[in-house]
């Protein structure tokens, strides 16, 4: 049974995934978004490891709270590239009952069949539709994030879009009506939902020596947001 390298676990989860959750955010991820707040996560060497049945303990521990909608998400980093150990924990979730969610933004290395056999929920986070910009915003390449999304739509797994909107990157209504048209390619979307950008994460790349990419970028207006995501969710 293959362990799992953890960055860290929060027991009382209510923003990443239906009702009450045991969020367990997974160490390494391959790209370097430019507003990423957890570069902590970033290199698998740095963690816990954990065996399938440690997280288990924890999560039938806090299982009165997950009521009918709770359960256990899985964040990162990129829990993708921990696949072998997400497949093991979601399989022994279903058999005892535990709702699985999925936080991802896809960035992983294929054959997700078997793990979005036991994936109740998938959270996607869609950094760009565009492959140009995916690539300036992140340094990765969009046709791996593609792979995994087209085997979750072929899964028919309800999917939850994210996206994150950055003053001057992702913030204009041309760049909503092109988001817009991208996430209405995607049959099984059951929630969109836009998330402001923040600067809680600089004190981390200060403390761990790293230049931060959008210095002077100021957080996300609440209010801008809000009009932002009227526009995709009602069309206006």
């Amino acid at each position: 049974m293959p362990k799992g390298k953890i960055h860290s676990v929060e027991t009382m989860g209510l923003v990443d995934g239906p009702g009450i959750r045991t969020i367990v955010f997974l160490q390494g991820c391959h790209l370097r978004c430019k507003y990423c707040h957890n570069p902590d996560t970033w290199e698998l060497h740095s963690s816990k490891e954990m065996e399938v049945e440690e997280v288990m303990k924890l999560l039938r521990r806090y299982r009165p709270y997950y009521g009918e909608l709770g359960g256990v998400t899985v964040s990162g980093g990129e829990p993708l590239l921990q696949i072998e150990f997400l497949t093991a924990l979601f399989q022994k979730c279903k058999e005892e009952g535990i709702s699985t969610c999925l936080d991802t933004a896809g960035y992983g290395n294929g054959e997700y069949q078997q793990l979005l056999q036991y994936t109740d929920f998938v959270l996607f986070d869609v950094k760009h539709y565009s492959p140009t910009k995916y690539r300036e915003l992140t340094g990765g390449d969009i046709s791996r994030a593609e792979a995994f999304l087209q085997a979750v739509i072929e899964s028919e797994t309800p999917l939850w879009i994210r996206h994150v909107v950055v003053p001057g990157l992702t913030d204009t209504k041309e760049h909503m009506e092109g988001l817009k048209q991208y996430i209405s390619a995607i049959p099984n979307v059951k929630k969109v939902e836009l998330l402001g950008y923040h600067t809680l994460g600089v004190s981390k790349y200060q403390g761990m020596g790293i230049a931060y990419p959008l210095e002077g970028v100021p957080t996300m207006d609440p209010n801008v947001l809000k009009e932002l995501q009227d526009s995709i969710t009602k069309g206006n």
